[in-house]
């Protein structure tokens, strides 16, 4: 293999920026340089990293219902353990630990979600129908994303900030930089972690601060139903220098649109309704700022981020037909061998004949997996869960590719919870309903979850 010793490890100016016409971005890593990447060294340790994210990954999401990212810290761990082992050329090897390692918290973000109501619900399920249900989810993911991968990486270059991939390969190559790089990295950690240890360890102040601390803003959360909360946790702190000022403006007109219109405007209107229209649990005059938001005010959150989604779907509808189209020329034979001799390297995919041959092959499987495995060998039942899977894993994966490369954020929960609704339904009026019908829901959900959750995870280690 080729060497360059001597290589300068520094982002070209326009790593993140959108290119000019005819301007071309050259990684630090060009397609003519092969450098070691899969290594016995990077394997392992992307091994160890996985199996020790993903219990810390699960504790902690089912403690708090977030999972934290775990590419970052596996990154900053890759560099150090590189750097203390005197390893050189280990830029990409660090990128193949942090890949392998960050597929730990991705696959507990698609599980935690659904998998645990199963339990809560008293339904039998067994450790075949969990692990069936992640493992198939998180190939469709992986397979249903592989087509968008140009669009979303190279073709919309500087145009999404991607904020978890750009942090990442900063992390990245600083420490393959060492010097100045590597003791702002560490500089920067120390401070974070100092912070956030201030917060949690002897808690100094809160991570979240609220205006009803105050005596006018009890008064105004209780009267008027409004409610200001900022968080000043240093992960999110940072997330707002990631992502820039366009994408933190929008996030936070979200958040004034939902805590100061929807909530009192829902409090409101829901006061002169009857109550077997809007009233739930409890009236909605006696219900807080907080209650409103997590009973109504986020379902209509959830319903902006499918409405993106479609919107999104009908914007991509040509990169979305091409992939299609390709597919069906090499399926059909019509290209030539010698074309994939004038793409780079570092841009080939695997070709779109195997990627179909192995979604099929992943749909016999999901078909299977119901009917022998969920819906007691129903094969209507095993029929409309494939088809409820396939379409809203194939629809929901560039949602989730967009949102993780706009905000850095995957919102798995909300398309899961939408995922949910949808399938309850179908399922309802197909006949299949009680516990069977419950636990069905759940499976299909824990499917669709995961593979939103493997293609946000997927985009990012892309993009890196």
């Amino acid at each position: 293999m080729e060497h360059n010793q001597n290589r300068e490890t520094k982002l070209p100016e326009n790593a993140y920026r959108k290119l000019k016409p005819g301007e071309e971005y050259l990684p630090i890593v060009p397609s003519s340089m092969i450098v070691p990447e899969l290594t016995r060294y990077s394997l392992l340790f992307g091994m160890f990293y996985s199996v020790l994210f993903s219990m810390a990954a699960a504790y902690l999401g089912l403690k708090i219902g977030q999972v934290f990212e775990a590419a970052i810290p596996i990154a900053i761990l890759a560099v150090g353990g590189s750097a203390l082992l005197g390893r050189k050329n280990a830029l990409q090897q660090n990128v193949i630990i942090q890949s392998i390692g960050a597929a730990s918290g991705v696959i507990v973000a698609g599980a935690i979600f659904t998998i645990p109501g199963l339990y809560i619900l008293g339904l039998e399920a067994n450790f075949t129908q969990i692990f069936l249900a992640s493992f198939l989810g998180g190939c469709l993911g992986i397979l249903f994303l592989i087509p968008f991968r140009k669009y979303f990486v190279k073709d919309m270059h500087g145009e999404f900030p991607f904020p978890e991939a750009t942090a990442t390969t900063e992390v990245l190559v600083a420490g393959e930089a060492g010097g100045q790089q590597a003791k702002v990295l560490v500089s920067a950690a120390m401070v974070g972690g100092i912070y956030d240890f201030f917060i949690a360890g002897f808690g100094f102040w809160k991570e979240v601060v609220a205006s009803t601390a105050f005596n006018w803003g009890q008064v105004l959360a209780d009267k008027a139903k409004l409610l200001f909360k900022i968080n000043i946790g240093a992960a999110v702190t940072g997330l707002g220098y990631i992502i820039g000022l366009r994408y933190s403006l929008i996030i936070a007109a979200g958040s004034f649109l939902a805590w100061w219109v929807l909530i009192p405007l829902v409090y409101s209107v829901g006061q002169y309704l009857p109550a077997p229209i809007l009233q739930s649990v409890k009236p909605i005059s006696e219900m807080g700022p907080n209650e409103i938001f997590s009973d109504y005010v986020r379902h209509v959150g959830i319903g902006a981020i499918a409405a993106a989604g479609i919107i999104g779907i009908l914007k991509s509808s040509k990169i979305i037909v091409g992939a299609f189209k390709l597919a069906m020329n090499e399926i059909l034979g019509k290209t030539t061998s010698h074309q994939n001799e004038q793409i780079e390297r570092t841009q080939l995919d695997i070709k779109m004949k195997w990627v179909t041959v192995l979604i099929l092959l992943v749909f016999i499987a999901i078909f299977f997996f119901f009917y022998l495995g969920v819906v007691q060998q129903n094969l209507l039942h095993a029929i409309v869960g494939l088809v409820v899977v396939g379409v809203i894993a194939f629809l929901f994966t560039t949602v989730a590719a967009r949102a993780i490369a706009i905000v850095g954020t995957n919102p798995v929960s909300g398309m899961t919870l939408m995922t949910l609704i949808i399938s309850s339904f179908i399922l309802v009026r197909v006949g299949l309903s009680g516990d069977f019908g419950m636990m069905a829901a759940l499976i299909i959900g824990g499917a669709v979850c995961t593979a939103l959750s493997m293609a946000g995870g997927f985009i990012t280690d892309l993009k890196i």
